[in-house]
């Protein structure tokens, strides 16, 4: 089998390494543009388990570059005049050439031919390589493979706003350092990381700067050359390189580009490295991501000998999956930086336990293992900023933040947990239930701070399907006051009535028998924004809502209210998301209107925010309100985050309390980015740029998710649904976890309260003795470096 890789960055060198060493019989040979000893770039950074994983790969190239790799343990935080250190974590650095270097050497010590300063134009690949049985691109993130084949491998690229530059410089550094800077143009981030040591006996380290376009801008740095640049940026960093120089290698100010691609191969071609798929170097992730590919790659072609369709079907499947979630994780981490100044003045060890969280893989607990003195310093800090706005001072109770109280005007929720709307499609003619009474009341026994009802209708013709609850009536109220007074005389648990209009997306049946499709009899008029089908061809289409049904649905919502006042609501929220009527006035997708309804985000919220005046206006004065609102529509040409925060102040300035940050379900081609945590950045938008109590939902899932947002001030509740409808008692053993004692437990299961904590110790100091023998113990440097 003949094997052309075009490209001799690491992922090319990897791959042909390990095929030609599994496989001596093949032919494979590597080209590569540049001189052998050319490289840009400074260092790069691997995990201790991408180590692992490369020791594994080859043991040879692992046992040539290990004496060349600076280790280190901590991260280090500086921000404010304060520094933080951080352990536990395991990280090694070593230059770009010397990795090449290694994989020059063992490509020839196998066989695999190697051919430097062989440019390889696109359009002679095919004849050029026409006896190739697989041509494997490795030509980097500006790839002109995959210019040329874009179309094919469905590529897309989005160019983000921060603009950064790569340095070197040797300057000591003691630990993965971040040197957050403020100038009088904005704010700076330098990443860096000592690499190796250098023949001179000095260190070396790489630095990457970054800043926004707005203060790159500001300070010049458009109009200055590569030198002059590295210049003013030695004056913006100076106490932190101790009088050493920057050092510059191609050091251009660019924008990261994100990059994605449907598929990864096209005809014998197959893509590795960041040309098919970038992330962004924040978590250090560019060179560990081609490598694994390359090792993914290598296997597939191995275990499918000549079939070549079917190795890459095997290597796309083996590597989608790992390579989407550190996208991801990158992608988080990278707006947290776009977003610097949102954090800027937080104080104490606010800012470092944010920029340590920020990509969402390090978590309260899993930072407790790897460093417990600093999320010691991180929990005092957070109950004194407590104390001071609340004046609870619940320092000595180590309740962790998920159990520390929480006011919303007269109502004190006990926890930061509420069990997210979630709607059971069990109503009889809008009728509660006996299961709802159980639904509703066993996450109360749960221990749940806040609970949410589903989506409850204003009128018959307000529902999603003839399975909704509704309050119009008085049967209605009365069964809802059953469910609410149980929980009220049995739990400290507090309950919110969310009340919604289905609009274009009502008259339905229930999932079970067709999600979103039209029903078979009985349909009753549906309205909304404008006269767009939710389903084009399926749906039938909405009427646009004329002025005057308007004042009958805003009536229908204020009659609910007073409803659910008598029935002992403690709070209510008003539903203005996923494309239901109140939302179809919000987003540009589905409000079509030319009259004072629509255009700007101010008219398209006018009527929303109308209907919640309203309400406000019968619901009692010392009972809070809340609105859910779909932060993004995740299509182009949808809601942007300045119309939320337009909107979001729009319902403040109404006396809205806090708002419940969801996202989609708007139109039915969206394509949004789900993960862990993946919509608390909308609740943190709204909560800095509203200025406003948020509740962030989305795949929280866990009690140290939760610790992490509530820390992190990225919002003040978290809830949560599946998560709920799989254990009922969710909070109750998260209080088990962290030893929270005092939550009010129902006397009939207090009996139970001694084996769950006693249980939840076992398992956690069984935890912990693992993470102290998986913790990295090892010295900065290694023998050869220091």
């Amino acid at each position: 089998m003949k094997i052309t890789v075009i490209g001799g960055g690491p992922g090319g060198l990897y791959s042909a390494l390990l095929i030609k060493k599994a496989r001596p019989d093949f032919n494979v040979e590597v080209f590569e543009q540049n001189r052998a000893d050319d490289t840009f770039g400074f260092g790069v950074v691997f995990s201790d388990e991408t180590l692992d994983e490369f020791l594994s790969a080859d043991i040879e190239s692992y046992d040539l570059i290990r004496d060349s790799f600076a280790v280190w343990t901590d991260i280090a935080i500086e921000h404010r005049g304060d520094r933080a250190v951080i352990g536990g974590n395991g990280f090694a650095g070593c230059s770009r050439m010397t990795l090449l270097q290694m994989l020059h050497k063992r490509c020839a010590a196998v066989g695999v031919g190697l051919h430097f300063e062989a440019h390889i134009p696109v359009d002679e690949i095919d004849s050029r390589f026409a006896d190739s049985d697989i041509i494997i691109a490795a030509d980097g993130i500006n790839s002109p493979i995959r210019t040329r084949y874009a179309t094919e491998f469905g590529c897309k690229i989005i160019e983000k706003r921060n603009k950064f530059v790569w340095l070197g410089s040797k300057c000591p550094l003691d630990a993965f350092t971040f040197f957050f800077r403020e100038t009088e143009h904005g704010l700076f981030c330098a990443h860096t990381y000592e690499y190796e040591i250098g023949q001179d006996g000095k260190s070396m380290s790489t630095w990457v700067v970054e800043t926004t376009p707005e203060c790159w801008q500001a300070a010049g740095y458009a109009d200055m050359d590569e030198e002059t640049c590295a210049k003013a940026l030695e004056e913006v960093f100076k106490a932190d390189l101790k009088g050493h120089p920057f050092i510059t290698n191609r050091s251009m100010w660019r924008n990261f580009p994100k990059i994605t691609c449907d598929k990864w191969h096209h005809r014998n071609i197959v893509m590795v490295g960041d040309n098919k798929a970038s992330a962004h170097w924040s978590i250090g992730s560019g060179t560990k991501l081609a490598m694994e590919c390359a090792i993914g790659l290598a296997k597939a072609i191995l275990d499918n000998e000549g079939d070549t369709e079917g190795a890459f079907d095997q290597y796309e499947a083996d590597r989608r999956t790992p390579v989407e979630i550190i996208q991801h994780n990158a992608e988080v981490s990278l707006t947290w930086f776009e977003n610097m100044e949102m954090h800027w003045l937080k104080e104490g060890a606010a800012f470092e336990f944010c920029c340590m969280t920020r990509a969402k893989s390090i978590t309260w607990d899993n930072l407790k293992l790897r460093d417990p003195a600093f999320l010691a310093k991180c929990e005092a800090d957070f109950y004194a900023k407590y104390l001071t706005e609340t004046g609870r001072d619940v320092a000595d109770q180590h309740p962790t933040p998920m159990f520390t109280p929480f006011d919303i005007r007269a109502m004190t929720v006990m926890n930061r947990v509420a069990v997210a709307p979630m709607a059971q499609y069990s109503a009889v003619d809008g009728m509660p239930q006996s299961w709802h009474f159980s639904h509703y009341t066993a996450r109360a026994m749960g221990g749940a701070g806040l609970i949410f009802t589903e989506m409850t209708c204003p009128s018959a013709d307000a529902r999603i399907t003839e399975g909704c609850t509704g309050l119009w009536n008085g049967e209605q109220q009365a069964a809802w006051a059953e469910i609410v007074d149980f929980i009220h005389d049995n739990s400290t648990s507090k309950v919110a009535l969310q009340l919604g209009h289905a609009g274009r997306k009502g008259s339905t049946k229930t999932p079970e028998f067709g999600a979103d499709m039209p029903m078979d009899t009985g349909n009753w008029p549906i309205i909304s924004a404008s006269p767009i089908a939710y389903i084009a061809g399926v749906s039938d289409t909405p009427a646009e809502i004329t002025r005057e049904q308007m004042n009958i649905v805003r009536d229908d919502f204020v009659s609910a209210a007073k409803r659910g006042a008598e029935a002992g609501f403690d709070m209510l929220e008003l539903h203005c998301a996923h494309g239901y009527l109140l939302a179809s006035f919000l987003s540009p997708l589905t409000n079509r209107r030319s009259d004072e309804y629509g255009g700007t985000a101010e008219n398209r919220a006018k009527f929303p925010v109308e209907v919640f005046k309203a309400c406000r206006e019968v619901w009692p004065e010392d009972r809070p309100m809340s609105v859910r609102l779909s932060s993004c529509d995740w299509m182009e040409g949808g809601i942007t985050l300045d119309d939320l925060v337009i909107i979001g102040k729009a319902f403040k300035d109404a006396g809205v309390d806090i708002i419940h940050a969801s996202s989609g379900e708007t139109v039915k081609g969206q394509k949004p980015v789900y993960g862990r945590m993946w919509q608390t950045p909308f609740a943190e938008h709204i909560k800095h740029h509203v200025g406003i109590p948020t509740i962030a939902v989305g795949d929280i899932t866990l009690p140290e998710q939760i610790n992490t947002i509530v820390a992190g001030g990225r919002a003040d509740l978290c809830a949560l649904g599946r998560p709920h409808l799989n254990d009922a008692f969710f909070t109750r053993k998260a209080a088990g976890h962290y030893g929270v004692e005092d939550q009010n437990w129902p006397v009939q299961l207090t009996s139970g309260q001694y084996q769950l904590f006693r249980e939840a110790e076992k398992t956690n100091e069984k935890q912990l003795d693992l993470a102290i023998k998986a913790r990295p113990n090892r010295r900065h440097y290694t023998q050869a470096t220091r």
